[in-house]
């Protein structure tokens, strides 16, 4: 069984495998790019940051002289930022520590930052031809269908047995074709929902198939419902009408990027009140809260968020930050200049979009 399914696979990639740039050009470089953008986005969705990205950075030793600040603008809207700092740290130890370039084997590669067993095993096979195996959503769902694996493959357990199989089903000397295929097969044919089982080159070995289980593997463990955050943010203007952006901690969730100031709303604490909170905590300084600039909403990937903007003056005390990296007060028109996470910069285009002049003594309340 284990070589008539590499064999079926292999013949069916050779047929219907999906077109990408690093597919036309698998140097390492591309398909290590590819691989870490791909990660938690979709392919429609990173496949315009990487064509940008490639033009932008071309090679490992361009990527690892650019700045954070060019490095982070660049990737700004894709999301998990720690992907897009993980890429320019390791290529600074690639050109430091392996003459620029990318080490060929699993286990090297995984002495760099943000490469793990997933991306190494796909680096090393695809661009390298190692016999690596490797396991994403995608081929998860493949295997557990494949082979009836009941196990929630979000747990140790489950994910022990679909490694375990990806393993032992590599075919030698194909690993970068097979596991390319797999990815292929669970994005195109082994859907989540309403699978095209018809059209599956493994559609006869499949247990679910014959057994009528499709719907219910993938097995999962049930996740607690996300938390629900209310926050603030204060647009602060001064007199030359520029705002005040902080820096985050490059540790902290959305590390490095710049954002409007502010924070989360305690237990039976008002907004306003809230705002004042956290920048005198933050900022070392009273503001005077004036009228809210807007409502945005965004979810990330274990919380939901609601933030309050509101316009604000500085009334007291100087600017000292306490929790943030720096803080810069900047045009208007510069914002975009600034990497920011989604809701900040949802309100940088609000901003933009309106005339920037305002009393921020004035109050809607």
């Amino acid at each position: 069984m284990k070589k008539n399914i590499s064999q079926k696979l292999l013949a069916w990639y050779a047929q219907h495998q999906r077109r990408f740039p690093w597919r036309q050009h698998p140097d390492p470089y591309t398909v290590w790019v590819s691989e870490i953008m791909a990660q938690q986005t979709r392919i429609e969705t990173m496949l315009p940051y990487f064509q940008r990205w490639m033009e932008r950075f071309p090679t490992i030793a361009s990527l690892a002289q650019a700045s954070q600040h060019d490095v982070l603008n660049m990737w700004e809207g894709l999301g998990y930022y720690s992907r897009a700092r993980n890429l320019h740290l390791a290529a600074q130890q690639v050109v430091e520590s392996f003459g620029g370039q990318l080490p060929t084997t699993r286990q090297a590669l995984e002495t760099l930052p943000g490469i793990g067993r997933y991306t190494a095993g796909a680096i090393a096979s695809i661009a390298f031809g190692q016999d690596e195996a490797v396991v994403d959503g995608n081929i998860k769902r493949v295997y557990a269908r494949l082979f009836h694996i009941t196990e929630p493959v979000n747990t140790s357990a489950g994910e022990r047995e679909i490694w375990s199989l990806a393993e032992t089903h590599l075919p030698k000397g194909h690993a970068g074709a097979y596991n390319q295929a797999l990815m292929d097969l669970g994005a195109t044919i082994c859907l989540p929902r309403n699978p095209h089982c018809s059209q599956c080159p493994l559609n006869e070995d499949c247990l679910a198939s014959q057994r009528g289980m499709t719907a219910e593997l993938p097995a999962k463990r049930q996740k607690p419902p996300s938390p629900h955050h209310t926050v603030t943010a204060a647009v602060l203007t001064n007199q030359d009408h520029q705002v005040l952006i902080a820096q985050r901690p490059p540790e902290a969730l959305l590390g490095s990027l710049w954002e409007f100031p502010g924070g989360k709303r305690e237990a039976g604490e008002s907004l306003k009140a809230c705002l004042k909170r956290e920048i005198q905590e933050e900022l070392q300084c009273t503001i005077q809260v004036g009228k809210k600039l807007g409502v945005f909403q965004h979810t990330y990937s274990h919380f939901k968020v609601t933030l309050h903007a509101y316009h604000c003056s500085l009334s007291k005390g100087k600017i000292v930050p306490k929790a943030h990296q720096d803080v810069r007060w900047v045009s208007v028109a510069d914002l975009e200049t600034y990497p920011m996470g989604k809701i900040d910069r949802m309100i940088s285009r609000q901003l933009q979009d309106l005339e920037p002049q305002w009393n921020p003594n004035s109050s809607d309340e």
